[in-house]
């Protein structure tokens, strides 16, 4: 062992000393077989006895078991197996607590024996494992939550529930970036905040088909689960690869569904926001029924759910738009002023609907410079096209692009806040057990999601830093444009000289002539599996095992109007020609261009164009996508031999599966005839994978075997071998203790290697150019500031300014390649790509002293270190490791753009490497408290639980091209603290809930300061929701507040709180049966 394990082993041992000083009495071991000798009686003496006798906490009311009787039990027994028949024909179910202790409810739609006592099994598959055990008894932290926990918040989508959970990372259906597309309206979950593609999503422990457009990470996307079918999620953080497979570096979440529901239910629900908007009608049905004296049972689930989109108008802070501008008041480094102010409300000063008129500079059609008198003034065109008026750029600083007020284009109409999504879900699952020990399983899951972005498209913007043959370039014209009247020829020749004489003048505007702005997705998938499982006794032995087949597809489309390139610009060229206005090409002496189809369109002014124009001059672009997943799951598990600590257990597991994937561009992009100016190759591609693996577990002490301050001592390994036909061969493992003190204190620990094999997409997507923003200049002015080493950047593009003069000056230099076209990006896979690999040690404590009972508190340090990263190295990835290395300009990084003779990045290359490094620390906790308010009063007065969980992160480095650092634990993407607190009150029907989630100060960007960042702290943001229950015989009716206090995202963020704002909702399931 290295010396880094010995002090880990160390600080474990120390932890469990120190907190054994803190319990007296043994916690209860789940897998203990106690002495029963409790007769016939009433019901709740019968439940005092079986706490007495397994010092396992049982919370109930008098009046819930007010007449009932209890059967006898005698003889040795699980505590399970106790209360099953405890409970046996009274009616009542017994339910696990987060904490691990028992309360009883009435039994409406609970797992029922033949008896018709409700079943508690201790001895379950859990997450993390194809071992059967306890969910407490696992040596890597986890987390879960059930049905219940969905219900108290009114949510209707998982996605929605593990936005809660402070060790995942919140999706919204937004982009955070304001300018892009808000998306199609998939959320994914992200533990730790290593990438959604690092966290693996199953299904009853098995794998789900990728939702991903196209060949990209294999993710699951959350609409497509059945919030009405779960019966609890398990979250385990920090690996799982050796028992899972690929993608487990973060963690795995695990959708685990009812499979034996019976009755009928429906289920509605609408919310509204404080706004009067955000409608979310929700309606479900489930039905179920055991047959064949309970031997088989079939359940269908069918939901329906919408969210409407919102634009930046809808919300008082998107509607700020707020936007980083040159600061006047910056006088350069160390003068306690930022390089950039924020403002609100802007404009894009550079064009607008109605045409913003530029004159030639420099190398047009390219670069131009605004149009101006004598005195000053600028100008465009008036609404109709017909004048030439002064146009208002609005109060700006230096070369910002944005404007306080003034005539450019409002930024609130760029793009959407919140993508609107509909869903539906229909998931049939059955099971008929062929004899005692064998029963055949079914499942069938079908998804339907439709996403709309109303702005995700910026229209067609004719700017000053496009491509004109792009079809995106400024718009040029001469005095012989038919569509320009007299009056705005003699006004542009009073002001150019040049125009008269017959010199072109260009037009920056918004050309509002696509049929829809909208961003269209729709989505299918499905999965249908088969298999059969059953159990078995052999030489004193139990077993048990699976054989599963599976298909799962997704399949769908992503669309979005768009200019046809050529043909706009043909349109926008007409000439008159015997008295009509036609397009150019078909009047000059050039037969071979003709088009009959060309009709043109007035450039000037806000204008509609005729449908025969929209018709030629607009195309459709998007791709069909489709992704297959085949899987074949075999598993064999059970008991090995008896130890003096107890039994040693196993379990094996052979899987294969296929993954394939189809990219088909719509006929448009193929050809290459939109405004992103080139051609794109449909992708066909797939891979297939054996895998082979093996877990034990071995209980060293235990039982009747122990030592003092060890009750038991459990050790679990687990191991997989994995044969893939692209990324080859890959051995990953898993290592564990779990260490019972008997003083109420569980030490765990975890030692595993985990992988992600490559994507389709990043192995076979082929070369492919388009014109797109780079997103990140280092030399730019409002980022020259930034990077691991501030003073390397600076003096990197210091000489790289100094070698080029014509680049301007430094201190205010702005690249418009950031977040405009302007950049032709080359783009391709990567077949020589291997699998990332990363090692986790996760160590941490359970206390559940009986001087509190009912509490539980559990702490777990996880660290995760990832090594040859597949990390896609885009066109900023490229220039930060450039300006960021010490061996600039030999850094080979340095070959990957160009820039023109004003600095502007014009080409870049785009494509994926084994190469990044990514670290993260941290610690999760967790406190619950169940307290029968009985022990306060005297009397019962109801029960309170309290729940406590948070995720510290002291670590979050990444390191992307694998040559220059990048910690951002305490910034925004990576709060050092997320935390939440739930406050639950129930007494008999009636149940209340108090939820705060809480995220702290944060730096606004990795090593920002008020010299480089004009919002360097961003304010903390607190959320506070409550909701109530009523429960009668047949109907449960609920009310709820989500955000009661409105608070919006941490300015100037999209997604540092809720975006969305305060939302009342009611809801109201019916039970038949």
């Amino acid at each position: 062992m290295t010396h880094h394990g010995l002090t880990r082993l160390a600080a474990l041992l120390a932890t469990g000393v120190a907190a054994s000083c803190l319990a007296t009495v043994p916690a209860h071991a789940q897998e203990t077989v106690y002495s029963f000798d409790i007769p016939a009686q009433d019901l709740g003496g019968a439940l005092r006895a079986f706490g007495q006798a397994t010092n396992q906490q049982i919370i109930f009311a008098d009046d819930v078991v007010h007449g009932k009787r209890s059967g006898a039990v005698r003889g040795r027994h699980s505590a399970d197996d106790a209360l099953r028949q405890l409970l046996a024909g009274t009616g009542l179910v017994a339910r696990k607590t987060r904490g691990g202790m028992y309360t009883l409810e009435a039994e409406t739609a609970a797992i029922a024996d033949a008896d018709g006592a409700a079943v508690v099994d201790d001895s379950i598959v859990v997450t993390g494992s194809r071992i059967r055990r306890s969910e407490t008894q696992t040596s890597a932290p986890m987390t879960s939550f059930g049905k219940q926990d969905l219900t108290e918040r009114g949510y209707v989508q998982v996605g929605e529930l593990l936005n809660d959970v402070t060790s995942n990372v919140p999706d919204f259906p937004i982009n955070p970036t304001k300018g892009y597309p808000a998306g199609s309206g998939q959320t994914y979950p992200n533990l730790l905040n290593l990438g959604a593609g690092r966290t693996l999503t199953l299904v009853n422990g098995r794998r789900m088909v990728s939702s991903a457009s196209g060949l990209g990470d294999r993710i699951v996307d959350t609409n497509v689960i059945p919030a009405g079918l779960i019966e609890r999620v398990e979250i385990i953080q920090g690996g799982g690869a050796a028992v899972y497979g690929s993608d487990a570096i973060a963690g795995v979440v695990n959708y685990i569904l009812k499979d034996d529901f019976d009755g009928l239910e429906i289920d509605g629900q609408q919310s509204i926001s404080t706004y009067g908007d955000d409608y979310r009608p929700y309606l479900r049905l489930t039905a179920g029924k055991n047959f064949a004296d309970n031997r088989g049972n079939i359940a269908i689930n069918l939901e329906y759910s919408k969210t409407d989109p919102l634009l930046d108008y809808d919300r008082p802070w998107t509607d700020l738009s707020p936007i980083a501008v040159t600061n006047p008041n910056d006088t350069g480094p160390n003068d306690g002023e930022p390089t950039q102010i924020y403002i609100t409300h802007p404009r894009y000063r550079f064009h607008n609907y109605n045409g913003v008129i530029f004159r030639p500079s420099g190398s047009p059609p390219f670069f131009a410079t605004f149009l101006s008198d004598s005195g000053g003034n600028l100008f465009q065109f008036n609404d109709d096209g017909s004048q030439v008026v002064n146009y208002d750029p609005g109060i700006y600083y230096g070369g910002s692009a944005s404007a306080i007020g003034g005539d450019g284009l409002d930024w609130r109409e760029v793009s959407t806040a919140v993508t609107g999504v509909e869903r539906y879900t229909g998931t049939a699952n059955g099971h008929f057990d062929i004899t005692s020990n064998v029963k055949v399983i079914g499942e069938f899951l079908y998804g339907h999601q439709k996403g709309t972005d109303p702005y995700g498209t910026q229209a067609i913007f004719r700017t000053l830093f496009n491509s004109y043959d792009g079809g995106a370039g400024l718009v040029p014209f001469d005095r012989t444009n038919p569509y320009l009247t007299q009056d705005a020829i003699n006004s542009l020749d009073a002001v150019s000289p040049a125009f008269a004489a017959g010199d072109q003048l260009y037009l920056a505007r918004i050309m509002n002539i696509l049929p829809t702005r909208n961003r269209g997705s729709e989505r299918d998938t499905w999965r249908a599996l088969v298999g059969l499982e059953g159990d078995f006794e052999a030489a004193g032995r139990s077993f048990y095992w699976s054989v599963t087949a599976s298909r799962g597809k997704s399949t769908g489309y992503v669309e979005v109007f768009d200019s046809y390139a050529t043909h706009l610009n043909n349109a926008l060229d007409s000439v008159r020609a015997n008295g009509e206005i036609v397009c150019r090409i078909n009047a000059d002496a050039d037969p071979t261009n003709d088009d009959a189809a060309c009709a043109p369109i007035d450039p000037f002014g806000n204008v509609k164009a005729s449908q025969a124009a929209l018709d030629y001059a607009t195309v459709l672009s998007g791709s069909h996508f489709e992704n297959v997943q085949d899987d074949v799951l075999a598993t064999l598990g059970g008991d090995l031999f008896k130890l003096p600590g107890g039994l040693a257990k196993f379990s094996v597991a052979y899987e294969h599966r296929r993954d394939y994937a189809n990219l088909v561009p719509y006929e448009a992009d193929q050809l290459g005839i939109v405004s992103n100016c080139c051609a794109s190759e449909p992708i066909e591609a797939e891979y297939n994978t054996d895998e082979f693996s093996a877990e034990l577990l071995v209980p060293l002490l235990g039982e009747d075997f122990n030592l003092p301050a060890v009750k038991s001592l459990v050790a679990d390994g687990s191991f997989r071998h994995v044969d893939n036909s692209i990324a080859g061969k890959e051995n990953v493992w898993g290592a564990g203790l779990l260490w019972d003190t008997g003083f109420g204190v569980t030490l765990r620990g975890s030692r595993s290697r985990n992988f992600r094999a490559p994507s389709l997409e990043q192995l076979f997507s082929p070369v492919s150019v388009s014109n797109g923003p780079i997103g990140y200049d280092p030399c730019d002015m409002d980022t020259i500031g930034q990077g691991p080493n501030p003073a390397v950047r600076l003096q990197n593009c210091q000489a790289l300014f100094a070698a080029n003069p014509g680049y301007g000056d430094l201190a205010t230099f702005q690249d418009p390649a950031e977040n405009t076209s302007l950049a032709l990006i080359s783009s391709g896979g990567n077949l020589n790509l291997k699998n990332e690999i990363s090692n986790t040690w996760t160590y941490g404590v359970v206390v559940q002293p009986s001087f509190v009972p009912g509490l539980t508190f559990t702490a777990d340090r996880i660290e995760v270190t990832l090594d040859n990263g597949l990390t896609a190295f885009s066109p900023a990835n490229f220039l930060s490791s450039c300006f960021d290395s010490t061996d600039y300009p030999n850094n080979n990084a340095c070959d990957n753009f160009t820039r023109n003779g004003q600095g502007y990045i014009v080409t870049a290359n785009q494509t994926t490497f084994n190469a990044a490094i990514i670290k993260y620390h941290g610690e999760i906790y967790n406190l619950n408290y169940l307290l029968p308010l009985e022990r306060v009063f005297g009397k019962d007065m109801g029960t309170l639980e309290f729940n406590v969980e948070a995720t510290h992160t002291t670590l979050a480095l990444s390191n992307a091209t694998g040559a220059s650092e990048s910690r951002s634990e305490g910034t925004i993407a990576n709060p050092e603290w997320r935390a939440r607190f739930d406050l639950r009150y129930s007494k008999g029907p009636f149940r209340a809930f108090y939820q705060m989630y809480y995220l702290p100060s944060a730096l606004h960007t990795v090593n920002a300061t008020v010299e480089n960042d004009p919002m360097p702290h961003i304010s903390g943001n607190t959320r506070h929701s409550v909701s109530i229950q009523y429960e009668f015989p047949k109907l449960t009716l609920r009310a709820g507040v989500n955000n009661l206090t409105n608070k919006g995202p941490s300015f100037p963020t999209r997604n540092y709180g809720d975006l969305y704002g305060r939302q009342f909702y009611v809801g109201a399931k019916i039970r038949f049966w």
